[in-house]
């Protein structure tokens, strides 16, 4: 309240005789008094200090129990992008159903290639020409040796068979585009040549996967692949939105500037670029979706996680075994750099490459959505497999390092 409050004054006569009854009462209330302040003194009451506390303790709580989640969306972008656009489109394939009738799943692609050239820095493709032996081994491993294993995965009886051609389609495919460098800087690997590696097996790749194709799996199924056709088309569809992103990316210095310090949000923008596209695919598939027994999806979804594991067996006994006979310890491939460059980015496979192959094809080997469905599996499981691996060597290294300072 504003104001004071003066006590009460309460005054009595001396002497008081019953005839003036009136003069008592007057005498009371004119001891009452009431002294209003000159000027108005703000003043603040606190009055419940203690459900005040209780309400920012509970608030604090919860911004608290939202940090790690803010935190693991952050880290798994990537992942709960793609989940969310598979989601999206078995809950509802109307507005997939309607993206796809206008050609926004051409967009996707486009638009990947042209930020992975807009993100390309040259000096770091320079650097990795003193690994060179190691980056050529990745290059044959990714483009030459693991397409190989499309053949293992043709021999898989699993129904749909769109779900095994699409895995062994997805063998056939380059590295990933991002995943395997970020791995690889995550593990002190030499984030350089892995990054030569990713460039030059993507760029290759559009020259190579048509003839990988036609070999491996076009044979098993009576389908004739249009080669020269859909050379062409990735050629359009990959290369020339790459060129376009290094070009850019060297014509505008603010706009390299610009690219490194946000590096993130672009890879970001990336994840989603990359879920418009099965997002669109299953939206367009989802009544035959619908239709897989669930078992035969789980088992899909096993057998790419098999798959990679077998990759990353086979690149670790291919790099072992070059280090033996090129010089032991001392071998280029005997670096631990060098090593893990090549055994994370040779043993994935990429996805919007993958995605950019079925659409050409036309429904050649099947429905698409059941084509890129498991693929997405694969996808995300190879990248959720090799981030506990690098944080498994991550803790090794620490426990070694722990062990050696004591």
């Amino acid at each position: 309240m504003a104001g004071t409050i003066q006590p009460f004054i309460l005054t009595l006569p001396s002497a008081v005789t019953a005839t003036f009854p009136r003069r008592k009462t007057c005498l009371f209330y004119r001891s009452l008094r009431f002294n209003p302040p000159r000027r108005f003194i703000p003043t603040l009451i606190r009055s419940c200090t203690p459900s005040d506390e209780i309400h920012r303790s509970v608030v604090a709580d919860g911004l608290n129990w939202t940090k790690p989640l803010m935190k693991f969306a952050s880290d798994n972008f990537l992942p709960l992008a793609l989940t969310s656009g598979v989601a999206f489109g078995l809950a509802n394939p109307t507005l997939g159903c309607l993206a796809d009738r206008y050609h926004l799943s051409k967009f996707g692609p486009f638009g990947i290639f042209v930020i992975s050239g807009l993100t390309l820095r040259s000096d770091e493709i320079g650097a990795a020409a003193k690994a060179w032996p190691v980056g050529l081994f990745g290059l044959c491993s990714i483009l030459l040796f693991t397409p190989y294993f499309s053949r293992l995965v043709m021999l898989i009886p699993l129904q749909p068979q769109e779900f095994v051609t699409g895995l062994a389609i997805f063998t056939c495919m380059p590295t990933t585009l991002s995943s395997g460098v970020a791995l690889t800087q995550l593990a002190g690997g030499n984030t350089a040549i892995a990054l030569a590696m990713t460039v030059v097996s993507n760029l290759l790749g559009i020259l190579i996967i048509p003839f990988s194709i036609s070999k491996f799996i076009a044979d098993g199924v009576g389908v004739y692949v249009p080669t020269a056709q859909l050379l062409r088309s990735l050629l359009l569809t990959l290369m020339v939105p790459l060129i376009l992103g290094k070009v850019l990316r060297e014509s505008f210095r603010g706009l390299a500037d610009f690219v490194d310090h946000n590096r993130k949000l672009f890879s970001k923008i990336n994840a989603v670029l990359l879920s418009l596209v099965p997002w669109m695919q299953v939206s367009g598939s989802r009544s035959l979706l619908l239709m897989v027994k669930p078992a035969a999806f789980v088992a899909a979804i096993g057998m790419g996680m098999l798959l990679h594991i077998i990759l990353l067996a086979f690149n670790a006994l291919a790099i072992r075994s070059l280090s033996a006979v090129s010089g032991g310890h001392k071998s280029i491939f005997a670096e631990k750099e060098n090593a893990l460059a090549a055994l994370l980015v040779a043993s994935q496979k990429t996805l919007p490459v993958m995605v950019a192959v079925v659409e050409k094809l036309g429904g050649a080997f099947g429905e698409s959505g059941l084509l890129i469905l498991p693929c997405v599996a694969a996808h995300l499981t190879q990248i959720v497999f090799d981030s506990f691996l690098v944080n498994l060597w991550l803790r090794r290294d620490r426990s070694s390092n722990t062990a050696k300072v004591a």
